[in-house]
């Protein structure tokens, strides 16, 4: 090896060459292999990690995905080192040793950027706020996010706790087959206002929401399919969503559109239940639960009902320390979610459990879920992907226990 050249000149490829495949995590049905190209994803994945992140030469920055999963394809790997940036590897679980892992990291290696997933949030939330306060995070400038939608008190606990309401907080939605980010609150103007939401469009995103006539929805103030109108550079090139909506990208989510123009993401379109005639999104359920104080997260699915069609099951898990009686709880949250949304709203069965089937990159096994509370357990189908599947095992259990008492 001594007498080896430490030259080694890179392929010259072609700018629709392949550069990666990548199978999805299977958690809306099985998994499904899209291939990205070279130049547009390096293209979309580098410019999303320097405007978004605002990214500067000597910065230290940290996203915490595994690194099989996109993000961390896009966001670990080739937009960091298009930009020449030092970007950390984290490979474990929030929690180990302890739920200040990822702050302990922060004060370790001086960290200005740092982007992780809601779910990893609300389990950190789970454990209170000593974890984050015992480590020094002053090095932190921008706080990224991604995954499903971010719900408000994660939301707050993120911007006011572990940024001290000083970092920009960057909410960013965009999918394994868009490359890399489409939404988020920056790239923008200088200081410009940062909400709850993913936001602002970034460069060459053209988001159009559509009606169930698959016709365009205009103004603002108002709710649709969430497709793209033209293509841009990181689009995957094995892509089957332009099927629903002609001449669109299909997103597959749900959006709204607020006053201002601003967007923010409601969910998965197939995430919707429909009780008695009234359409009901799982993430706006979700959100009015997530705000009970003894609420560390919440899942809620549909299940077949005889009067109503559907039924509202919600999942939830308890903060660490919590010591009000589980009953109490489950009424409470009924009736936040009456006030917050309708009486249609409020869930038929609410299931305290200690933890949901989630796959390696975070993402909640709703298919599962569906099946279980469905009593359909002998269908569950592949759960190779997820990060712990004895976590089913107990869901059935628990089902089976609380539906032997009704």
């Amino acid at each position: 090896m001594a007498s080896e050249s430490t030259e080694c000149p890179p392929e010259i490829m072609d700018a629709n060459d392949h550069l990666f495949m990548l199978y999805t995590s299977g958690s809306t049905g099985s998994p499904k292999g899209l291939i990205h190209a070279q130049a547009g994803y390096l293209l979309h994945a580098m410019m999303a990690h320097k405007f978004v992140f605002d990214y500067c030469p000597g910065d230290i920055y940290a996203c915490v995905a595994d690194v099989g999963w996109i993000t961390g394809h896009s966001f670990v790997v080739y937009g960091p080192l298009c930009n020449g940036a030092t970007s950390i590897l984290f490979e474990s679980v929030p929690t180990y040793p302890d739920p200040g892992r990822y702050w302990e990291m922060v004060e370790r290696f001086k960290v200005n950027q740092i982007y992780l997933a809601p779910t990893a949030l609300r389990l950190l939330l789970k454990s209170g706020d000593t974890f984050v306060k015992k480590y020094d995070r002053s090095s932190l400038r921008t706080l990224g996010c991604v995954g499903e939608p971010l719900n408000h008190e994660a939301w707050e606990w993120y911007h006011d706790v572990v940024g001290d309401k000083r970092c920009d907080l960057v909410d960013t939605w965009w999918q394994k087959e868009t490359g890399a980010i489409c939404i988020s609150p920056r790239s923008s103007a200088p200081n410009a206002e940062i909400r709850h939401g993913p936001m602002r469009p970034f460069f060459g995103i053209n988001p159009q929401l559509l009606n169930e006539e698959k016709q365009e929805i205009h103004g603002n103030n108002v709710s649709g399919a969430l497709c793209i109108k033209q293509p841009w550079p990181g689009l995957a090139r094995t892509t089957t969503y332009l099927k629903d909506f002609p001449g669109y990208y299909s997103t597959g989510n749900g959006a709204h559109r607020d006053a201002d123009g601003y967007y923010h993401i409601t969910g998965r379109m197939d995430d919707v239940i429909n009780v008695t005639g009234h359409r009901l999104g799982t993430a706006e359920v979700e959100d009015a639960m997530d705000e009970h104080e003894a609420v560390a997260e919440t899942a809620v699915v549909g299940f077949p009902h005889d009067i109503k069609g559907e039924g509202v099951y919600a999942y939830v898990i308890l903060k660490d320390g919590i010591t009000e009686p589980e009953d109490q709880i489950i009424e409470e949250l009924k009736a936040m979610t009456k006030k917050k949304i309708a009486g249609y709203a409020v869930p038929e069965v609410v299931l305290i459990t200690p933890g949901l089937p989630k796959t390696r990159s975070g993402k909640i096994m709703r298919r599962i879920l569906r099946k279980i509370c469905a009593g359909e357990k002998e269908s569950l189908g592949d759960t190779s992907t997820l990060a712990d599947p004895s976590i089913v095992e107990t869901l059935i259990e628990k089902h089976e226990q609380l539906t032997s008492k009704h």
